[in-house]
């Protein structure tokens, strides 16, 4: 039977087994863990993080952004969840899929890329100011940007 709503607890660990309509959000380990709202029982996890998924939280309910895309799942089902309720979205093709992953890939690519260029260019005491980089600048603001959309 398809989940119509999913009811958000807040946890520190997983619990062994998921209730059927409860979204499980560890803030403390980044993740948000439910059950497949297609009725198929896979476990569905989501990582909160810039480059994965968006937890918005009103003091009652759960969204996240963007879609769940279970394209791993025999099920293949796709929705959005919106305000604790689902929003069902079209099948994709597999050329769609490859191209959401080809898409996800490069998002982490690049965001990591900015935080590895940081982390190698950070100054230490006896280091002259070096003239800031523009390009890092517009990249980290798109990032910034994207992040509060």
């Amino acid at each position: 039977m398809k989940t119509k709503f999913l009811k958000p607890e807040f946890v520190e660990f997983m619990p062994p087994s998921l209730e059927e309509g409860v979204i499980y959000v560890s803030m403390a380990y980044g993740t948000a863990i439910h059950s497949c709202c297609c009725g198929c029982g896979e476990k569905v996890v989501t990582p909160l993080s810039p480059t994965d998924w968006k937890l918005m939280f009103d003091g009652e309910n759960v969204s996240l952004h963007p879609s769940i895309g279970n394209w791993s799942f025999p099920c293949q089902s796709h929705y959005w969840i919106k305000n604790g309720s689902i929003k069902w979205s079209g099948k994709f093709t597999k050329e769609e899929i490859d191209e959401v992953r080809k898409r996800d890939k490069y998002a982490k690519s690049q965001h990591y890329k900015v935080a590895d260029m940081q982390e190698n260019h950070r100054p230490n005491s006896n280091a002259q100011p070096e003239k800031i980089d523009q390009n890092l600048i517009i990249t980290l603001f798109r990032k910034i940007s994207r992040f509060f959309q």
